[in-house]
């Protein structure tokens, strides 16, 4: 799902906005979470997951080119991890697929 497809569908299910104004909620929505998260604080919306930031430590890394050791700084990234009843949603309308079945395969009706 994109960004415009969650304005669309929250406009469709919310006919007394207009589009505009599902538009600039999903926005104002993003730009608090994003701005919290630069800020370094921490968001939990229940019942979905919570944002967080990792600390990624300098390293040592390789140039594939020329082989030589090139220093990775130290780096902040955005971390989500999922509630509870989300990943039970998820897991709830994943369909069981034998192990053994290659991908793309159906499998047999008889054993």
């Amino acid at each position: 799902m994109t960004r415009s497809d969650l304005v669309a569908q929250l406009a469709e299910r919310f006919s007394q906005l207009t589009h505009r104004d599902t538009e600039f909620a999903v926005k104002t929505i993003l730009d608090a979470m994003s701005d919290a998260l630069a800020r370094g604080h921490r968001i939990e919306i229940r019942g979905f997951g919570s944002f967080s930031i990792n600390r990624r430590p300098p390293r040592v890394g390789r140039n594939p080119r020329s082989g030589e050791q090139v220093i990775i700084p130290e780096k902040l990234v955005p971390h989500f991890k999922p509630g509870k009843a989300l990943r039970e949603a998820v897991d709830a309308h994943v369909p069981v697929t034998d192990p053994d079945t290659p991908a793309g395969d159906k499998p047999s009706a008889t054993p």
